[in-house]
């Protein structure tokens, strides 16, 4: 069943077709890979559907419910959450008040006083017991600025996994990491996104990662979906090698 789907979405900046009429299709409960060169149109294709911009046009669907000009506040509660390639947290706050803020703001609770999160005991289970399921439970304490990259990758995904999406989005979530740490996030996240049922649209480069995890492959190209398909189908497609791995499929 689909849970996401856009139809015909266009976003043109001048002579670029950035997102070119494109049909998207999310699952539930897939843990989908959103490949493409730079400049290929990944990154405008999240922003139209997490409302950071608006389409020229074509429509947006959640569960069959239009939220094409939605505000973002209102695609939250219809259950889309982001993280972002370049970590967006609160550093002079602690690990476990990051989380807190984002189990707050989901409750309409954002405008009680941070130091009011030490009274509410079920938000502090509930945000302590997310961090265990990340790996940071021992950095509960610790400030979000002083985690090494990996850490605040994790805890990225983690605030925006404390919204309970049903559809959540991540940006570059290996990006800056070195390879050993790219797998112990990933497997981290998988494990945490998948126990959850949440679906997941991951935008990634290290195609290692992508052939790995996903249950699904979406190639973009110049704006347009180049291929779509199981990642051992997207591996053997000649145009994807051609364009995304500088290679032929063939050799």
């Amino acid at each position: 069943m689909s849970l996401l789907r856009t139809e015909r979405l266009k976003k043109y900046f001048g002579e670029t077709r950035a997102v070119d009429g494109v049909d998207f299709s999310v699952n539930e409960g897939e843990f989908l890979s959103l490949v493409g060169t730079n400049g290929a149109g990944k990154t405008t294709l999240v922003n139209l559907i997490s409302a950071f911009l608006s389409p020229d046009s074509g429509r947006i669907f959640i569960a069959d419910r239009d939220i094409t000009y939605a505000p973002v506040d209102e695609r939250i509660r219809a259950g889309i959450a982001r993280s972002f390639q370049l970590v967006n947290l609160f550093d002079d706050l602690s690990v476990l008040d990051n989380v807190a803020l984002a189990i707050f703001a989901r409750d309409g609770k954002s405008k009680r006083i941070l130091a009011l999160a030490e009274r509410d005991t079920a938000v502090t289970q509930e945000a302590t017991e997310l961090l265990g399921e990340f790996g940071l439970g021992g950095k509960a304490q610790a400030l979000a600025g002083g985690l090494a990259q990996g850490e605040r990758k994790l805890l990225d995904v983690a605030v925006a996994y404390a919204l309970r999406p049903k559809l959540l989005f991540l940006d570059e979530p290996t990006s800056g990491v070195s390879t050993r740490d790219k797998a112990q996030i990933m497997d981290i996240v998988s494990s945490v996104v998948r126990g959850g049922r949440i679906t997941a649209v991951v935008i990634e480069h290290d195609m290692d990662v992508v052939f790995k995890y996903s249950d699904r492959v979406v190639v973009m190209h110049e704006g347009r979906f180049l291929a779509d398909g199981p990642p051992e189908e997207i591996r053997r497609n000649r145009d994807v090698a051609t364009y995304l791995l500088g290679t032929d499929v063939a050799a």
